[in-house]
C-alpha cells in the first residue's frame, strides 16, 4: 500500500462540472485500487478551507473549465503549499485563453489558423471574416459555445449576440480548417501517440460527440503518413513546452489531406486538464503507448509538485 493521501478535486463551478465529476470518480476509484488513500472533494467556494483542514499529500486536479483549469485553483494550491498535478498557474491561465495560447504557439513556429478576437456583440451585423469560419468563446472548453459558419450562410450566427449566450462577451473568430480531427497527448517530456477522432452522427467534435456513449470513435494510432504523425508529435511537445505545461497535456489539430497526404496541419489548442475517464482520449492514447490507466494516474500523482 502506498499510503499517500490524495485529494481528488472534482465537480467545480464551470459548465464542465458533469464532465469533471465523471473524470474525478474514475480517477479516485483507480487511485484507491492502486493503494492510495483517497478523499473525493467536490469543489465549491470553500475549497481553500476544506483543503487546509484535510491536509492531503497531493491534490489530483480533475477539474475542467474556468476556476479549475485557468490558474485559479492552482493559485489556491500554491498558497496552501499542497503539491498538485497538471500545469501550474501561468501555463493553465495561458492555455485556457485561446487568444494568448495561439499567440505563443505562433511565435514558436507552430501553424495556427488565422483568427481575430472581438466582442460577441460585434459579430451579429455582418460576417467578421469570409465564411467558412468558427466562432468560439475565448475561455471555455468541451466545445461549449462553438458555432461553425458554413460557406453558404448568409448572415453571422445570431445566437452569439443574444441573451441565450452564456460563455462570456469575448469570442474568437477563426478560419475553418477542413479535414480530420487529430489529437496528441504529452506525458512529461514525451509526446505519446496520435489519435484520430471520428464523430459519429455529429457534424463536428461537439459536446455530445465527446461525452455521449457512441458519439465518436478513437483511431489509435491515427492512420496517417509517418511524416505527418511525427510532425504532430513534434508540434504537440513544442506547444506543451512553449506554454509551460507540466504533467499531462493534450494538443488538438486539424489535418486537411483532401488534396495530398502532405496537406495542411493546424494546431488548435492545448488542453492542460484533459478528460480522465478510462475511455477518454489521453488514457486511450497512453494505453496504446503501454501505460495502463492506473500507471498513468500513479505517474501523475508522483509527478505532483508546487511551483509548476
Amino acid at each position: 500500500m502506498n499510503g499517500k493521501h490524495v485529494a481528488v478535486l472534482m465537480g467545480g463551478l464551470s459548465s464542465e462540472r458533469p464532465v469533471s465529476l465523471s473524470s474525478g470518480k474514475a480517477c479516485a476509484d483507480e487511485l484507491e485500487a492502486a493503494g492510495y488513500r483517497v478523499t473525493r472533494v467536490d469543489v465549491g467556494r470553500d475549497v481553500a478551507q476544506v483543503l487546509a483542514e484535510l491536509k492531503p499529500d497531493v491534490a489530483f486536479n480533475a477539474l475542467h473549465g474556468p476556476f479549475g483549469e485557468d490558474g485559479a485553483i492552482q493559485g489556491v494550491l500554491e498558497y496552501l503549499q499542497i503539491p498538485y498535478t497538471h500545469s501550474g498557474v501561468l501555463a493553465s491561465a495561458l492555455a485556457m485563453n485561446k487568444e494568448q495560447a495561439k499567440r505563443i504557439a505562433k511565435s514558436r513556429g507552430i501553424p495556427v489558423a488565422e483568427s481575430k478576437t472581438m466582442s460577441r456583440f460585434d459579430v451579429g451585423s455582418r460576417h467578421p471574416m469570409a465564411p467558412p469560419y468558427v466562432v468560439k468563446p475565448v475561455c471555455e472548453g468541451s466545445s461549449f459555445g462553438v458555432v461553425i459558419v458554413k460557406e453558404d450562410q448568409a448572415h453571422p450566427p445570431q445566437v452569439i449576440g443574444s441573451s441565450e449566450w452564456r460563455y462570456g462577451d469575448k469570442v474568437m473568430v477563426e478560419r475553418f480548417v477542413h479535414g480530420r480531427e487529430l489529437t496528441c497527448a504529452v506525458m512529461g517530456d514525451v509526446a505519446l501517440g496520435v489519435c484520430e477522432i471520428i464523430p459519429v452522427g455529429h457534424s463536428f467534435y461537439d459536446y455530445d460527440s465527446k461525452y455521449v456513449k457512441g458519439g465518436s470513435k478513437h483511431e489509435i494510432p491515427a492512420k496517417i503518413s509517418p511524416n505527418i504523425y511525427q510532425k504532430i508529435q513534434t508540434l504537440a511537445l513544442k506547444a506543451h513546452q512553449a506554454i509551460g505545461c507540466r504533467g499531462v497535456s493534450r494538443s488538438d489539430f486539424r489535418y486537411d489531406d483532401r488534396h495530398s497526404e502532405n496537406g495542411e496541419v493546424v494546431w488548435l489548442e492545448v488542453n492542460t486538464q484533459p478528460g480522465m475517464t478510462p475511455t477518454s482520449l489521453v488514457p486511450d492514447i497512453a494505453l496504446n503507448a503501454g501505460h495502463s490507466f492506473g500507471e498513468l494516474l500513479s505517474w501523475m500523482v508522483e509527478d505532483a509538485s508546487c511551483s509548476r
